[in-house]
């Protein structure tokens, strides 16, 4: 399909008529759809891509002194009791767990520690 557009143009007193003709572009296609393949390929790409990024600012926050990504892991609590005359273990307990039953701990010493009476400068060890 072929247009035509007409215009005046004035100089001084004389009027000029040009025509020019307008023609029709090429309509641009779309490009046909990438296969379910080809999506799934660039999905675990783009996933892959954004581990190694997340990995690495990990990694480099840890360089830099931050906090690492991990917990670190705790270690138990060791509690240290030199016997003094007069102690029990059920007097040891209630001074290492104050304000909580002492029953477990006075079995965790007793199967510690094993049979045999308490000794003044025995030096107990209890992990939480």
């Amino acid at each position: 399909m072929t247009a035509v557009v007409t215009t005046e143009v004035r100089a001084g007193t004389a009027v000029t008529r040009t025509a020019r003709r307008a023609t029709a572009r090429p309509v641009a296609r779309r490009a046909a759809r990438p296969s379910g393949a080809t999506c799934w390929r660039r999905r675990v790409a783009a996933g892959a891509a954004g581990l190694v990024v997340l990995v690495a600012a990990g990694k480099a926050g840890a360089a830099l002194g931050g906090s690492p990504l991990a917990v670190p892991e705790r270690h138990p609590a060791v509690t240290r009791y030199v016997v003094q005359p007069g102690d029990s273990l059920w007097s040891i307990a209630q001074r290492i767990e104050p304000g909580h039953d002492p029953r477990p701990v006075v079995d965790a010493l007793a199967t510690a520690r094993g049979d045999g009476p308490l000794v003044p400068g025995e030096v107990l060890t209890w992990s939480r």
